[in-house]
């Protein structure tokens, strides 16, 4: 690389697409770095996974606990205030971390929003110009709003997750990721929920058989669905608001979660400006990550492909793009099986091959009972199973679970999977025993 430019490498976003490649490529002797207009660390550590899997960890004592309930002499209940509080313990001091390791590694931070004045320059914050070789547009997904009357009296994720005491009553608009987790962990906690689906299906990227179960399980425990809701303005009365939705109906609610998706995080870079290729779905590359203007990369959620915008995915490109950088590959990047889960009770995990898909090509779907199985058992599981799919030589293909393990049990799959073990190979391996790991391997 050249002393041309201020920086040889420089990424725009601070996210998992950043820093898990930009440290370690610092210390090759790459000059990097990485302008950040929020926390570092991005979505993920601050305000997105690390944050809800602390405050669903109660959920899922509460529900244990539940049917366990002639086992223990006390029933558990959720402390909302005390939850939040303990998920801010558990990621504040996170950017800190991040931001020493990017800085021990060699990379110098910038903070401030960055906007394109050439394919090789960057604006940060209208006062500072800054030049690289190469950038790298790691932006990631912000949360999309409804374009309708009264969209900004509806709150997104974050300030979900940021409540200091919960309401009594909560409408969710949508049912993906965030309105079935969100859905799930209010519930939990006490709040009288209502889901607002867009269409008729649930987290329509997974096994809809599997989906139903959730769905009706969350209706038992008091969660109203409605489909086909057709919401079309959100109006403030008193202390309440009312959404209007359907033929003339409304509800009113204590709050309103718009949990209707995210989109690519791009407004203010001006890459019309440079002519990098982008629309809706986000930034488009080629198999080395690499937009139309050959200088310019992107990576993590703001790509626009069809892989699962999962934190695992974005390290994955992460760690390609310090290869590529730092000359140890030029080829293009080889993704492995990328497995995805929602977290709701139970959990719905899946990687490789997903049924329909297998059934649509005529290979082997096998079906497994698991809530029959004693190691779901000693927790009183009552959804529990998985469906599994083979090629024609018997290597596994593919894997969804619903359970409250699944995450785990999928985890567990994902090396026979991607490395296409055969039965000899996969008799090979020793687990420890008992855990879930070992009792997925057995039914693989």
């Amino acid at each position: 690389m050249t002393n041309k430019y201020d920086y040889d490498v420089l990424y725009i976003g601070a996210g998992h697409a950043t820093f898990d490649g930009a440290a370690p490529l610092a210390k090759t002797g790459v000059r990097v770095g990485v302008i950040e207009s929020g926390l570092i660390g991005g979505t993920c550590p601050n305000r997105g996974c690390n944050a809800k899997i602390t405050l669903d960890e109660p959920v899922k004592l509460t529900r244990e606990a539940a049917r366990l309930n002639d086992i223990l002499s006390s029933a558990p209940t959720i402390n909302w205030t005390a939850n939040v509080a303990h998920k801010q313990e558990i990621i504040d001091p996170l950017p800190a971390g991040l931001t020493a390791r990017l800085e021990d590694g060699g990379a110098t931070i910038i903070h401030g929003h960055a906007t394109f004045k050439d394919a090789h320059t960057v604006v940060v914050d209208d006062q500072q110009t800054i030049t690289a070789e190469k950038i790298v547009i790691a932006t990631g997904l912000k949360p999309h709003r409804l374009d309708i009357p009264g969209t900004k009296l509806a709150h997104n994720s974050s300030d979900f997750m940021n409540l200091k005491r919960l309401p009594q009553s909560i409408v969710i608009i949508g049912a993906g990721y965030i309105g079935m987790e969100f859905a799930t962990i209010a519930n939990a906690a006490g709040a009288q929920v209502t889901v607002m689906l867009h269409g008729d299906q649930a987290l329509r990227d997974f096994y809809q058989p599997f989906v139903a179960q959730v769905v009706d399980d969350l209706t038992e425990r008091g969660v109203t669905f409605i489909k086909n809701a057709n919401v079309q303005a959100f109006t403030k009365q008193d202390d309440q608001f009312q959404v209007s939705y359907g033929d003339h109906q409304q509800l009113t609610t204590d709050w309103i979660l718009d949990a209707t998706g995210r989109i690519p995080n791009l407004d203010g870079l001006g890459l019309d400006r440079i002519g990098v290729k982008y629309d809706r779905h986000g930034v488009y590359v080629n198999d080395h990550l690499q937009t139309n203007v050959p200088n310019i990369y992107a990576a993590g959620d703001v790509l626009a492909n069809d892989l699962p915008k999962v934190t695992p995915a974005a390290y994955f490109e992460s760690k390609y793009l310090m290869r590529l950088f730092s000359g140890q590959t030029s080829a293009p990047i080889d993704y492995p099986v990328i497995p995805s889960v929602v977290f709701t009770s139970p959990r719905i995990a899946q990687a490789g091959m997903k049924i329909p898909a297998a059934e649509k090509a005529g290979l082997t779907v096998s079906d497994n009972d698991l809530a029959d199985y004693w190691y779901y058992q000693v927790s009183k599981e009552p959804i529990a199973a998985s469906k599994q799919v083979h090629d024609q030589d018997g290597h596994l293909v593919g894997v969804t679970e619903i359970s409250d393990q699944a995450e785990d049990a999928v985890n567990a799959l994902l090396p026979a999977i991607e490395y296409q073990l055969d039965r000899e190979q996969i008799d090979r391996l020793i687990g420890i025993f008992p855990t879930i790991g070992y009792a997925a391997w057995h039914r693989a």
